[in-house]
């Protein structure tokens, strides 16, 4: 390494740079990603939000970020309709496949019973739990 330079830790994350430098070498290797993201919302009476799905389309893929329901609100069909208008929304955008990661506490069945299928785990990811990985042809 060169001595006019130090690694250092950072408290504040420099997204705009190192994300900046990784997007225009993806740019350079492997074209424009025409990169989007998406969010769909559940929303009150009152406009509070108690649930939504965030994601982002690249290339022609559509990774799904988070995904939450308040917890009175689980079973009644929300978590169905919001992972139906992402999926809509990125084959829109070109997306032919999608891809994403929950825990084994979280909701791999609700995933599997969409289509989803198992491409990778993580075990003891957290301690005691797997992490899972799943993929769906859109």
């Amino acid at each position: 390494m060169e001595k006019d330079y130090e690694v250092v830790f950072s408290e504040k994350p420099e997204w705009e740079i190192i994300g900046g430098g990784i997007s225009a070498y993806n740019k350079q290797h492997a074209g424009d990603d025409k990169g989007k993201t998406l969010c769909y919302i559940i929303q009150g009476t009152e406009k509070e939000v108690v649930g939504g799905v965030i994601g982002a389309k690249y290339w022609d893929w559509l990774y799904i970020d988070l995904m939450w329901i308040r917890k009175d609100l689980r079973g009644r069909g929300y978590g169905k309709q919001l992972l139906k208008n992402i999926e809509d929304e990125a084959r829109k955008l070109g997306a032919k496949n999608a891809y994403l990661d929950t825990f084994s506490f979280q909701a791999p069945n609700f995933y599997k019973k969409h289509g989803y299928y198992f491409f990778g785990e993580l075990q003891n990811f957290p301690p005691g739990h797997q992490r899972y990985f799943l993929t769906k042809k859109l």
